[in-house]
């Protein structure tokens, strides 16, 4: 019993000892030092990183014991887990007459309403042989106070995106073209030419009097000798085929609408382009042949020289007899206006299609496409692009009609907002089905991207890319990129993808200058949000841009009179001045200089 009883008093005395070695670990880290960077935190994407250092004074560490810093963020009644710091004896042979350091990175999620808030430690000393344990209390760790939201600021870039309706509604020139030939050496229009197939032609367009702009009539010549002894010919055979217009003109009455005709003539003189393009398709000639007619052509020597040249060839007569005769020519090329109704014309018609005053045929489908562009109502665009769907039920419309959705949606907030999103997904489903546009892509990432979901957002909007599109939607989908790879963190992806967006949208050159503040790019910063004031003076958020670049830069004045141009626009940004920790050094002299 005896024996029993010493060994329960030496586990007694042992386990009283490591209390007592426990209790002075604790009492110990009131003197430990701890440092955290960032400080203040800030919040980048949706996370909160930083790194924690711990210094434990000399002889906190006694061997085979364990001190943990158990690391907590605490806002309002709540509180997170963050991690730990742990301190191992073994780990710190020195312990007992140095100073015991460790650096540790933590990260936490951010959720809104996080600040404000502030790092809390606990300190725990424990003994692993027993599991015993001592805890110091809560306490708030020096520059762990509340967190920077500056990243937070990023306006969202919903993108809509019209797929191009197909329809032309500038001035359109068709081209009508009819050649003349002639004999050789002449340049008299033969009667046979006038009254053949493409002289009846040419007088009955002539006939049907369609606004003309322009009529090029190229003469040339074949590369005998004979023509080369008159140099006018090409010109001569021009001159008639005009002045064979003019007649048919005069015929028609056409009066005042011959004055408004541009008659481009364009002679062709010492010219071996026709000869070799004939060449290709004339089947007459062995390769051989051709070939010993292209070295000629191409060779040295001058237009006589050459064509003296090809005289000497066995087989000139066959030139001469099949290959010449097409190239003795007037070509006349009459371009004229394509009749198209006015856009008040379409205008109205669409009305009446909408309205089912007429048939949906009465306009093309591009005609159709094109009204929704004359009306800023969107309830009309709506109405329009409805009955657009029934006609084919073509990608474009579905697209479209999606796109009103989201502007409409925009335009919203609460049920009528959600409800607007779930039409646009609607449509823009169907008009993925049917093809996958980059419009459709951008739709698609717009409504995911206003239902919050911005990782479905950014992966539809790099299949957007692949899908390639205008200049005008790679723009839009460069400036909805930029804005979620803000929110991502990514500042320097970000950067790249708003330079290349609309400059035109405020809304982008503001993300732009706040992805250089975040990647601390400060002049480049404050440069860009004076593009975005330059442009929008009442823009407030670009002055409070400002004022948090003048904050970094530690320029007080800068701070002063750029938050009181944003609270100038925009009162209640007093207040987040007064609790936006970017400015906690100018307290002071903001409570008393903020208007």
């Amino acid at each position: 019993m005896r024996s029993l009883n010493y060994i329960v008093a030496i586990v007694a005395t042992s386990v009283l000892m490591s209390s007592c070695t426990l209790q002075k670990m604790i009492n110990l880290a009131k003197q430990q030092q701890l440092e955290v960077a960032p400080s203040p935190l800030e919040v980048h994407g949706d996370r909160v990183a930083f790194e924690m250092s711990a210094v434990l004074p000399a002889k906190m560490l006694p061997k085979g014991k364990v001190y943990t810093i158990n690391t907590f963020y605490k806002y309002g009644d709540q509180e997170v887990n963050v991690g730990s710091v742990v301190f191992n004896a073994d780990q710190f042979p020195q312990s007992s007459s140095t100073t015991s350091k460790l650096s540790q990175d933590f990260t936490f999620d951010y959720m809104e309403g996080m600040n404000p808030g502030n790092l809390v430690i606990q300190g725990v000393a424990s003994n692993p042989k027993n599991g015993s344990s001592k805890s110091t209390p809560k306490m708030p760790v020096e520059g762990g106070e509340g967190l920077i939201l500056t990243s937070q600021l990023v306006k969202d870039i919903f993108p809509v995106a019209f797929a191009d309706h197909g329809y032309n509604d500038q001035e359109e020139l068709i081209p009508t073209r009819v050649d003349f030939f002639f004999d050789q050496g002449r340049s008299n229009l033969k009667n046979s030419e006038r009254t053949s197939e493409r002289g009846d032609k040419f007088a009955a367009f002539i006939a049907e009097k369609n606004v003309t702009r322009t009529v090029t009539i190229t003469g040339a010549h074949s590369p005998e000798g004979s023509e080369r002894n008159n140099a006018n010919l090409a010109r001569d055979r021009a001159d008639v085929i005009e002045r064979f217009y003019r007649q048919l003109m005069r015929k028609y009455d056409y009066k005042g609408l011959a004055d408004s005709i541009n008659f481009v003539l364009k002679p062709v003189v010492e010219d071996w382009t026709s000869l070799k393009e004939a060449l290709k398709t004339f089947d007459g000639l062995t390769n051989d042949q051709k070939s010993q007619v292209t070295r000629i052509v191409n060779g040295t020597g001058n237009f006589e020289e050459k064509e003296e040249s090809l005289q000497d060839l066995d087989f000139y007569d066959v030139l001469l007899d099949e290959v010449y005769p097409p190239l003795r020519v007037a070509k006349t090329e009459i371009l004229t206006v394509k009749e198209k109704k006015s856009n008040a014309e379409i205008a109205v018609l669409s009305k009446q299609i909408v309205d089912g005053q007429i048939s949906a045929d009465t306009l093309s489908f591009e005609e159709l496409m094109f009204s929704a562009s004359l009306t800023p109502s969107l309830n009309e665009k709506e109405a329009i692009f409805k009955a657009a769907t029934k006609k084919g039920g073509a990608w474009q419309a579905h697209n479209n009609l999606g796109a009103v959705y989201l502007a409409m949606a925009k335009q919203s907030s609460g049920a009528d907002q959600n409800k607007y999103i779930e039409d646009a997904m609607t449509q823009i489903e169907i008009a993925a089905n049917k093809m996958q546009a980059a419009e459709v892509w951008a739709n698609m990432a717009s409504a995911q991207a206003m239902q919050g979901d911005y990782a479905q957002a950014y992966s539809s909007l790099l299949e957007a890319e692949k899908a390639g599109g205008s200049g005008e939607v790679k723009t839009i989908i460069n400036g909805a990129k930029g804005a979620i790879e803000i929110k991502n963190g990514q500042y320097d992806n970000a950067v790249t993808s708003l330079s290349s967006a609309d400059e035109d949208d405020v809304d982008v050159v503001f993300d732009r200058a706040l992805a250089y503040l975040l990647k601390r790019e400060f002049d480049s910063a404050d440069n860009a949000f004076d593009d975005v004031i330059d442009a929008q003076n009442d823009y407030a958020l670009a002055h409070y841009g400002k004022a948090i670049v003048s904050a970094r830069k530690n320029n007080e004045s800068g701070v002063i009179n750029n938050l009181n141009k944003a609270i100038g626009v925009d009162p209640e940004l007093k207040e987040m001045a007064l609790n936006d920790l970017e400015f906690t050094r100018f307290a002071g002299a903001l409570s008393s200089a903020l208007r």
